[in-house]
């Protein structure tokens, strides 16, 4: 009985974020001491909903250009294009709204 049954991304970031909390919390919580670094970075995956806008824009991209989730053709021609867009459209997130950059990257 999942959650969001229906929502790819959503349960896709879920699942992001129950990952990145167990990585940052056992793994860099017992072996890194002090710093903040790591643990920022990793504590905005799961934090913020960054990662859900540039998630659904590559969803909504997938289905406007490749007809839809699990339709599109299984190239690499494919594969470069979504990621090519997704990447983009990130970096232009990041250049319009520096302080979410700031909250990725510290």
């Amino acid at each position: 009985d999942r959650k969001y049954p229906n929502d790819p991304v959503r349960s896709s970031l879920e699942i992001v974020a129950a990952g990145t909390m167990l990585f940052d919390q056992i793994w860099l919580g017992s072996y890194m001491s002090g710093g903040v670094g790591f643990t920022q970075y990793a504590t905005a995956a799961y934090t913020d909903n960054i990662l859900d806008d540039f998630t659904q824009y590559g969803v909504d991209y997938i289905k406007k250009y490749h007809g839809g989730i699990g339709k599109a053709k299984a190239t690499q021609e494919v594969v470069n294009d979504i990621a090519t867009e997704v990447n983009l459209y990130g970096m232009e997130q990041y250049e319009e709204f520096p302080t979410a950059l700031e909250s990725h990257f510290g």
